[in-house]
């Protein structure tokens, strides 16, 4: 399968519609609609997603699915990957703003697959995020590889 991409640049529209308590609707044309708000840490409920997870969730997202087309366009076989994603959030020059991401990777491939390779597609996966290359912070990238059947189940909605 072949996927074609358009021509860049590419437009992105989201709004959010928000008063003073509650939470934030955050909207797209043809999504359904999240609703969010501040972080625990924030003096929020804790139990939304929030900007600070949204990112988090963003890199994890984008890291699978370049993953997904590297190791297309390598032919690469692979079974499941769980992208775990931790970002530190700190205050440089009375900035407050993520400084590092921690990308963890447990990668399970077929029997016959050579890691080697697989590693390899990992670092150009890692080297072409368009979510970690948009954002200012280290980026680190700690993979694990798992052969066989025992693939955990998904189980998320």
């Amino acid at each position: 399968m072949v996927v074609l991409m358009d021509p860049l640049p590419h437009r992105y529209t989201a709004t959010a519609i928000g008063s003073a308590d509650g939470d934030v609707a955050l909207l797209a044309e043809g999504l359904p609609t999240l609703r969010s708000a501040s972080p625990a840490e924030f003096g929020g409920p804790g139990d939304r997603w929030s900007p600070e997870t949204l990112i988090v969730a963003a890199v994890a997202d984008c890291f699978v699915l370049t993953f997904r087309a590297v190791a297309q366009a390598s032919s690469l076989a692979w079974t499941t990957m769980h992208c775990e994603v931790e970002g530190r959030l700190d205050r440089v020059d009375r900035v407050t703003r993520f400084t590092r991401l921690d990308v963890r990777v447990r990668l399970y491939l077929p029997p016959e697959v050579d890691e080697e390779r697989a590693q390899r597609v990992l670092q150009k996966a890692k080297q072409g995020c368009l979510i970690t290359n948009s954002l200012n912070a280290e980026t680190h990238l700690e993979s694990s590889v798992f052969f066989g059947s025992d693939v955990p189940a998904y189980s998320g909605a």
